[in-house]
């Protein structure tokens, strides 16, 4: 048992609580340790890459009760991948938040309840059963409200009050599928509720994909899909650029789960219960997917366009997800992570242009002289060509894959079609945008200052878009073993239940 796999939930949570208890050691303090715990978490990502890269799971059995009976932690390359790009995103945005004026100076406790946020984030891609799922969906949640209200104002409250019934609703509905699921199996430890599904008796079968749906409408709303969608583009445009940024990996928890859970627990079976859920997917997520397309066009300030854009990528993620094959899970799990990248880049860089506005602002209404022109200028320029998805970007490359994958399937026409015509509607919108801002106006006479530490860090993060790009290959060769690991179900519950061996090798895939 290698213990090191629970560091990515033990330390983000004893960083938070020690916090906590010493919120009254000078301002500078709590950054440095926040900072070193997330960068702490890099290096764990990193390790956790190099793990998961042979294929092998690394368990960790809490307590050292074996499965089904105790919790286990499950590493493999998706968790890895997922733990590695939260890692990397938590670091630059909590270096933002830091930087300068910095906003986390701006309410109470803020460096506690992002180490909560990440504790619950990486106990969601580690956890093995579905019940700890919940629990660390909740802890994360719970640390979530608070950092949207971070700061206070009206609309931080108003969105932050929609924000917290959506997910309250969600998380009784969560309640009631698990409940429904132990009823009916005995178990909520994903690999033993895979086999007790498998072999559960007709009679059962309705209640199965009734189950299954209510969890589909649990991680629809976590990912933002439509119609569970609309708290979204408020919620993230009211909170803080660093918060709304790390909010970026919030949408992904949601798909990570739908392929968790859909993949391996009700994969199974001569009649998989998955199949109603994928029929369910597929027209949900193109109608995101426009829906997406046409906010971007429709958005009145550049942070209302981004959270937009977050939703046009999960309609892209869960409709290239829904072909399930080994091509479409790779370029899905490559377009995940350059969009999640370059979503935060866009909130960050919105938060650099709004405080060279004379209102203060970046609204699209309010059109004026902005400072530093060219300089910003030129920087929203090569971030807007990275997020259209033209080359030579990794946008470019994961909409190509996408576009490959999807050729050889009979629906994919219907996936080219909307998606083109949304990354058209994109392209419209962030061109009006630079038009607007950085084309028309006049310098102002005395521009705001610019801070060097978010202009340099919003910087790196658009070149390590260009560095995705460049090493394209090696990272699609890992991809395409994940999406090969994904697809065998079988081989996760070996690992967790050498004892069913035996009994999973006879289930029909």
């Amino acid at each position: 048992m290698n213990h090191a796999l629970i560091l990515p939930i033990l330390l983000p949570l004893v960083t938070g609580a020690s916090l906590l208890l010493l919120y009254r050691l000078p301002f500078g303090v709590q950054r440095l340790v926040g900072v070193a715990s997330t960068l702490g978490l890099v290096l764990l990502g990193v390790w956790g890459l190099a793990m998961a890269g042979s294929g092998e799971y690394q368990l960790y059995h809490a307590g050292d009760w074996p499965a089904p009976f105790g919790i286990v932690l499950v590493l493999d390359r998706l968790s890895a991948i997922m733990l590695a790009l939260t890692a990397v995103l938590s670091f630059c945005c909590l270096l933002y938040a830091s930087s300068g004026s910095g906003t986390d100076k701006r309410g109470a406790h803020f460096h506690a309840l992002f180490q909560f946020q990440l504790a619950g984030l990486n106990g969601a891609f580690l956890t093995g059963d579905l019940f700890n799922l919940f629990v660390f969906f909740e802890i994360l949640l719970i640390a979530s409200y608070a950092l949207l209200l971070h700061g206070g104002g009206r609309a931080r409250s108003r969105a932050g009050l929609h924000y917290v019934v959506i997910n309250l609703a969600g998380s009784a509905l969560f309640l009631i599928a698990l409940g429904t699921l132990y009823g009916l199996t005995g178990t909520l430890n994903m690999a033993d509720l895979a086999l007790r599904v498998a072999e559960a008796p007709p009679e059962d079968a309705p209640l199965l994909a009734a189950a299954s749906l209510i969890l589909l409408v649990v991680f629809g709303i976590k990912a933002a899909i439509l119609p569970l969608l609309f708290w979204l583009p408020r919620a993230y445009s009211a909170s803080s650029a660093p918060v709304a940024a790390l909010f970026a990996i919030m949408t992904k928890v949601g798909i990570y789960a739908i392929l968790r859970v859909f993949l391996l627990v009700f994969a199974l079976g001569e009649a998989p219960v998955n199949a109603t859920a994928w029929a369910w997917l597929w027209p949900l997520a193109l109608l995101t997917l426009a829906l997406g397309g046409v906010g971007v066009l429709g958005s009145n300030s550049l942070r209302t366009l981004t959270a937009y854009l977050v939703i046009l990528s999960v309609g892209t993620l869960l409709a290239t997800i829904s072909f399930v094959t080994p091509s479409s899970l790779g370029a899905a799990l490559f377009y995940l992570i350059h969009s999640t990248g370059m979503t935060a880049v866009f909130f960050l860089l919105a938060d650099l242009l709004g405080r060279q506005r004379e209102e203060g602002y970046d609204r699209f209404s309010a059109i004026g002289p902005i400072g530093h022109r060219w300089l910003l200028g030129t920087l929203f320029f090569i971030a807007g060509i990275a997020m259209v998805g033209l080359p030579p970007f990794s946008g470019f490359v994961s909409k190509a894959w996408i576009l490959q994958a999807s050729a050889q399937e009979p629906r994919g026409l219907w996936l080219w079609g909307v998606l083109l015509s949304a990354a058209l509607l994109t392209l419209v919108a962030v061109s009006r945008t630079g038009s607007n801002w950085f084309w028309r106006p006049a310098d102002m006479a005395k521009p705001y200052p610019l801070e060097r530490g978010p202009l340099v860090l919003v910087s790196t993060m658009i070149g390590l878009n260009g560095l995705l790009a460049v090493y394209g290959e090696p990272v699609m060769d890992y991809l395409e073993l994940t999406a090969e690991q994904l697809l065998d179900p079988q081989a996760y519950i070996a690992a967790v239940l050498p004892q069913a061996i035996a009994s999973a090798q006879e289930i029909p895939p």
